[in-house]
């Protein structure tokens, strides 16, 4: 199953923010099993996040965006998927009667900016939110899953995790281990993983990540990962390669 990851907002963009939020859902649906193929930056306007969606779409089963579901004129993710797939947006008296108790607790009266946070598609489903406000939206459209998430970190990976039975992949698990080699070029390793892959087409993904520097006191770790339906068979082929990679590299082998 293949996965894309779409993040709106201009600060990420122009370098204000750090996107860590496709770090983290991209981990995350990962481990859950899915393929994340693509990862979309757009910014805050609506021809360029219906383009999004729709090219998200296009190539994978699930969609997963952060950004824009707040209270203000820029938040518009949202509205601008509603309106770029002619879906209408409805008023959801469930998340209205939430937001009422949230800031009826604080004194604070719902105001239009805080209504439209409640403004949901019809067939939406509203993903709570433990930490924040604005709900996240889950909906199903033509076969595929979209999930829409806020910007604010500690309330993407709360709604995230409150998603996940809707989002999960069936019977489809990932598996990895790293091994770290002291003193190996990645250049003199590369020949041994091309072979690893060959002898492992289609099982095991190899990569090498280079710790310190080419030719100047070089280390490695070399990640091997798997995605399949049986976790056994996967776990199995990530340790023998492992293993494959811990005899011919003995007295590499660091901690």
């Amino acid at each position: 199953m293949k996965a894309v990851i779409i993040t709106v907002g201009n600060e990420i963009l122009k370098g204000r923010t750090v996107n860590t939020n496709t770090a983290y859902i991209g981990s995350f649906l990962t481990h859950m099993g899915y393929d994340v193929v693509r990862n979309l930056v757009v910014k805050d306007d609506p021809e360029e996040i219906g383009w999004a969606f729709e090219t998200a779409l296009s190539v994978s089963e699930l969609v997963v965006s952060s950004g824009g579901l707040g209270p203000t004129f820029d938040d518009m993710t949202v509205s601008s998927f509603a309106k770029h797939f002619n879906i209408d947006l409805v008023l959801n008296q469930e998340v209205l009667s939430i937001l009422r108790e949230k800031y009826g607790l604080q004194g604070l009266p719902v105001t239009p900016e805080r209504q439209k946070m409640a403004m949901l598609p019809g067939d939406a489903v509203a993903v709570r939110n433990d930490v924040g406000s604005a709900p996240g939206v889950f909906m199903r459209l033509n076969g595929k899953r979209v999930l829409i998430l806020p910007g604010v970190p500690s309330e993407m990976k709360d709604i995230l995790s409150n998603a996940s039975f809707l989002i999960g992949g069936e019977n489809s698990f990932y598996y990895d281990e790293t091994i770290h080699l002291e003193g190996v070029m990645e250049s003199s390793l590369a020949p041994f993983i091309t072979e690893l892959m060959k002898k492992y087409s289609g099982k095991v993904y190899i990569k090498s990540h280079p710790l310190g520097i080419e030719n100047n006191s070089p280390r490695l770790d070399v990640e091997v990962y798997a995605t399949g339906t049986d976790r056994e068979k996967l776990e199995g082929d990530v340790r023998a390669v492992i293993e494959e990679i811990r005899e011919n590299w003995k007295g590499r082998i660091g901690k």
